[in-house]
């Protein structure tokens, strides 16, 4: 795509660049669909003056591309990516999260790619919205958010009681909740029990990779906990939360089997297929 030479972009408006900064320097042209483009590709390298300005020229040039009808899943994947990085180099200031016996929760969402393809630039804002739910759900019930990244969510929980509070909360909030384009958010929760070595600013170790299968096994809207949960819930067990068990299951790259449960509540979707093991 030929560059704009000083004249032609003198003669553009300014309406016809998503940032202008504050010493008047226009900069990520959209006038047509080539320079759209070619801002979607460059947008990571342009530095802004704050994140006020980083939102209002992001917003400009979705709305660029929505105009010449430009699906950009990329560049969405790279703001969520950039936000990511961004959280993290946050995060290298030591957390205070719980250690010895911890409960972990894990989401994600189910069908994601395919909620990208069809909401294209609003499923940014699905996102945001969707990590405001699963951060004040876990905050109201006393956990910690370990990493938030694209859309999977890690959290953890002194004790099992609270952390099943916190993901019946989220299931519930999130099956009355409309979406745009009557979009269908299906999250799915995987819950395990363990000790994790903690390695600021995150956990390792295979209590985490257990987590993360479990997570993977469920289904959008369900609920699943290994046996250690299970057993570490006793006592403390949400009012109204029952456990179904599913029986011992092979998880992707664990020994043996792992039991699985499926949490049953008020208000809460009940039937599922069979987990989704190896």
């Amino acid at each position: 795509m030929a560059r704009l030479d000083a004249e032609e972009r003198a003669q553009l408006p300014s309406s016809a660049f998503a940032y202008i900064d504050s010493r008047g320097r226009r900069r990520l042209p959209i006038h047509d669909e080539g320079h759209v483009r070619n801002a979607l590709a460059r947008f990571n390298q342009v530095v802004f003056e704050d994140e006020t300005a980083r939102q209002r020229a992001r917003t400009r040039v979705l709305n660029a591309a929505k105009r010449y009808g430009i699906v950009p899943v990329g560049f969405i994947t790279g703001q969520l990516r950039s936000e990511r990085d961004r959280g993290e180099q946050r995060a290298r200031a030591p957390l205070d999260l719980p250690t010895g016996f911890v409960t972990m929760l894990m989401t994600d969402i189910e069908g994601s790619t395919a909620l990208v393809d069809r909401l294209g630039p609003r499923y940014h804002d699905l996102i945001s919205e969707l990590r405001e739910v699963l951060r004040s759900a876990v905050t109201r019930c006393h956990g910690h958010v370990v990493e938030a990244r694209a859309d999977e969510l890690f959290a953890a929980f002194e004790g099992a009681g609270t952390a099943l509070d916190a993901a019946v909360a989220v299931q519930r909030e999130l099956r009355g909740r409309s979406w745009p384009d009557d979009a269908e958010v299906r999250v799915r929760m995987g819950l395990h029990s363990g000790q994790p070595t903690l390695s600021p600013p995150n956990y390792i170790g295979l209590a985490v990779h257990t987590t993360a299968r479990i997570c993977a096994a469920a289904h959008g809207d369900q609920i699943l906990v290994s046996g250690a949960t299970r057993a570490a819930a006793a006592g403390a067990t949400p009012a109204g939360v029952r456990f179904r068990s599913l029986g011992g299951h092979h998880l992707r790259g664990l020994p043996g089997t792992v039991a699985l449960y499926q949490v049953l509540a008020k208000g809460l979707r009940a039937t599922f297929p069979s987990p989704r093991a190896r």
